[in-house]
């Protein structure tokens, strides 16, 4: 078994499994291409903080080491695609697994790969519980923490693609009258034109025209790309009352 101690080839290794995962993060030469990527390293242990770091580095990863929780909450940190790979014991008693709940509260929504070298059941389910999106005990093979940090990297990929949706939903929602975003809430939840018509008390075909308005505003060709979006809305319900 390869150590973490041990760096190697690993590139080619890591590939197949990110393509598979919907991820074009490296080329054949292991260098990151298409995005900005940063792995943050928390673990007091400057031999550990080395050895992952150089070994991230073998398939084109950049890092930044941090030696204590406070470090990392102190440093500046780029909004950039990444992970978080922390060690469960940190220095004057912390926990790896209450700082990890504190990320959720800080808003720091990085995914996070746990370390140990002190682990157990009890431990583990807590942590992946949390959202944790690996519990790795040490010492532990090198190709476990490359895959563990390609997924947590492909679920902050897919994060930040929601977000970015999200985003151009509400802004496009912005732009509706309140008449519009009322008939948004209406018709999300099933009625028709004549149903939409009678609840707000208007004509049908007024009903329509601003159905047909706020449908081209959202950028949606039927009523079917309207359907997630009330889901993520969760004030439509308060509109539509």
């Amino acid at each position: 078994m390869t150590q973490i101690g041990f760096a190697g080839p690993y590139a080619s290794s890591i590939q197949p499994l990110m393509r598979r995962n919907g991820a074009h993060v490296l080329d054949s030469s292991g260098l990151s291409t298409q995005e900005d990527v940063i792995v943050h390293i928390i673990d007091d242990d400057l031999s550990v903080q080395v050895a992952i770091s150089e070994l991230l580095g073998t398939v084109g990863l950049d890092s930044r080491t941090y030696m204590s929780a406070h470090q990392f909450l102190s440093a500046d940190r780029p909004d950039l695609l990444g992970c978080i790979v922390l060690d469960v014991r940190l220095p004057g008693g912390q926990s790896g697994l209450d700082l990890q709940e504190k990320f959720v509260k800080l808003g720091i929504r990085l995914p996070v790969v746990l370390t140990t070298g002190y682990g157990d059941v009890a431990m583990s389910v807590r942590a992946m519980k949390a959202g944790a999106v690996d519990f790795l005990p040490k010492p532990f093979r090198a190709q476990d923490m490359i895959d563990a940090v390609a997924i947590a990297l492909q679920r902050d990929r897919q994060r930040r693609v929601i977000d970015m949706e999200l985003a151009k939903i509400r802004r496009r929602f912005a732009t509706l009258s309140s008449r519009e975003k009322q008939i948004m809430a209406l018709v999300t939840m099933g009625l028709m034109n004549k149903q939409v018509a009678w609840k707000l008390r208007i004509s049908e075909a007024a009903a329509k025209i601003s159905r047909s308005a706020l449908m081209r505003k959202m950028d949606a060709r039927s009523m079917a790309d309207l359907g997630p979006v009330e889901i993520h809305l969760d004030w439509m319900t308060a509109v539509a009352r």
